[in-house]
């Protein structure tokens, strides 16, 4: 659809996968309805569980449920949508709810980046100046790191919005994506502030993606560095599994995007479905794996998971003793 320049856009249509054939709508949709099940399920059961389980309320896992908030809210504010797309063929979304998805997308993955940063910080002081750690790290100065992490990028983000908000549209509504985002929006205007709107909205993605990641790569290394250092190969074992689930989260974050970056920068070319299934890929699959690895690969949630499970069976079996002592006597 065509626009001129003057004509005020009162909506958006998402076009989701541009090559996916008609046949496959239905079980695409399925799939991503299974995945934000799953993101809301998973991260749900975290945020519950931390809250009543008094012995696992530790800066870290606080930590582990502020991402659990910024997961559930990002698949909330994107895969509905696109699911109501391939299922009752609903694909408009108003001009201003676009923007406001927009802007969501990319304050929400500027915040994960930083309460990265901030579960490294929580990390390294933990392993590389143990005797600092309860001086240093507690409930009250976690929250209020990860307070900073959600209010960094909010200025930066709504600046990069109202710039984007405020250019002319001319070429179509048409949105070659799963959701709104910057690339997708800026794509459909004709403005001759193009390409310095692009440059700044780059320049803010490497701050909040390149200052995290630096100070993440430096604390897991110095981690890794005292950790090799340590004379007892159990101990180095149990130092290591002690942040073993937060590496994993963080290379779910960051190693897809590095990877799509850097062939970006490289010269190579994927095509329009291939580019938006890895973005869709990194983007909701941390979200939906995150409370996996929480559970399996931290220690204190899995053996108060394991307590809760064993006291759950033994109840179960105290309960039905009676009937089963009656049914013998029969």
């Amino acid at each position: 659809m065509l626009v001129n320049v003057t004509t005020r856009l009162d909506h958006f249509t998402l076009l989701g996968f541009p090559g996916l054939q008609p046949q496959y709508y239905g079980p695409v949709s399925a799939l991503m309805f299974f995945v934000y099940l799953a993101i809301v399920l998973g991260n749900m059961f975290i945020l519950v569980f931390v809250m009543y389980e008094k012995k696992i309320q530790k800066p870290t896992y606080l930590i582990f449920c502020h991402l659990a908030i910024n997961d559930l809210t990002f698949g909330t504010l994107t895969l509905p949508k696109i699911i109501a797309k391939y299922w009752f063929g609903n694909n408009l979304i108003s001009f201003h709810a676009c923007f406001v998805q927009m802007f969501f997308v990319h304050y929400l993955g500027a915040v994960q980046s930083f309460n990265l940063m901030v579960m490294g910080l929580d990390r390294f002081i933990s392993i590389c100046l143990p005797l600092r750690y309860p001086a240093f790290i507690s409930n009250t100065v976690v929250s209020v790191l990860c307070g900073i992490a959600w209010f960094i990028p909010l200025p930066i983000v709504i600046s990069v919005v109202l710039q984007t908000i405020s250019v002319p549209f001319c070429k179509s509504n048409i949105i070659a994506h799963c959701y709104c985002d910057h690339i997708s929006i800026m794509s459909q205007t004709c403005t001759e502030k193009f390409l310095s709107i692009t440059l700044s909205t780059v320049a803010v993605a490497m701050f909040c993606l390149l200052l995290p990641l630096a100070f993440i790569i430096f604390s897991y290394t110095s981690i890794i560095v005292v950790i090799l250092k340590m004379s007892n190969a159990n101990g180095r074992k149990k130092t290591f599994s002690t942040c073993t689930s937060q590496i994993l989260i963080t290379c779910l974050f960051y190693l897809p995007r590095l990877f799509v970056y850097l062939a970006n920068a490289l010269g190579f070319s994927f095509s329009s479905d291939f580019r938006i299934f890895l973005i869709m890929l990194y983007s909701l699959l941390p979200a939906a794996v995150n409370p996996i690895i929480y559970c399996f690969k931290t220690q204190d949630i899995k053996e108060s998971l394991f307590m809760k499970l064993q006291r759950a069976r033994i109840g179960i079996e105290q309960k039905g003793f009676p009937m089963n002592k009656m049914i013998r006597l029969r």
